[in-house]
């Protein structure tokens, strides 16, 4: 077993596959976001159907694995519509920006929901009295405070759905592992392979982790400032 020809082989392989995962991590948190944000807003509803709603999106995602998400949105629903009689089929990449934007998206619903209840309510009620709307008072004062706490947690979110993206390879999203599985296949260098990839992985993943920890670190700096003021 050669390690460095392995290496050379396989290298431009794992960077377009590398891409294609970073690609699709970044389309489906931006997803995620919206879809987060409008969820954690619906669970927080006085509406108790709308409550209801939120909450049955986030048991049903919380409550089953991601490959089976995975496996429902690439086969079942374009069976579905077909037994509907509409002609509907998905791509691979569009298939994994939908699985992970809708399991990233009850994760960061409940983020969100969180870091608004960790704002002091008496918040809301000053904001009311002043005579904001409560709509208003949630975008204008509320939400940019509960941003700013979740996000150490949204960088973390963000860290596991890159690695989610290898369960999508099942569907042959050319992401990093299923390019690695196709030069193994093909050559049946297994260790060097995998090993290359961990090395890939391990450097995004501590790069990213860094970033985390320099935000929290900025946040927590600036909040210590203007609590000693």
């Amino acid at each position: 077993m050669n390690f460095s020809l392995v290496m050379r082989d396989v290298f431009p392989l794992l960077m377009r596959g590398m891409v294609i995962t970073v690609e699709t991590t970044i389309a489906s948190l931006i997803i995620a976001l919206f879809l987060g944000l409008f969820f954690c807003l619906l669970g927080m509803s006085k509406a108790v159907p709308l409550r209801l709603i939120a909450r049955g999106y986030i048991w049903a995602i919380r409550g089953t694995p991601l490959l089976v998400q995975t496996f429902f949105v690439y086969f079942g629903v374009p069976q579905l519509f077909q037994f509907l009689g509409f002609d509907f089929r998905l791509s691979p990449m569009a298939a994994g920006i939908i699985t992970l934007s809708m399991n990233a998206g009850a994760y960061i619903a409940e983020i969100f929901r969180g870091g608004i209840e960790a704002i002091d309510h008496g918040q809301m009620e000053a904001a009311r009295s002043l005579g904001l709307s409560h709509y208003r008072a949630m975008f204008g004062i509320i939400l940019p405070q509960a941003v700013r706490i979740s996000i150490p947690a949204l960088v973390n979110q963000f860290i596991i759905s890159l690695k989610d993206t290898s369960i999508i390879s099942v569907i042959s999203l050319a992401e990093i592992v299923y390019e690695a599985k196709i030069y193994i296949g093909r050559t049946m260098q297994s260790f060097a392979t995998w090993t290359i990839v961990g090395l890939f992985y391990l450097v995004i993943i501590t790069v990213l982790s860094q970033i985390s920890t320099y935000v929290e670190k900025k946040l927590d700096y600036g909040h210590g400032r203007k609590s000693h003021r």
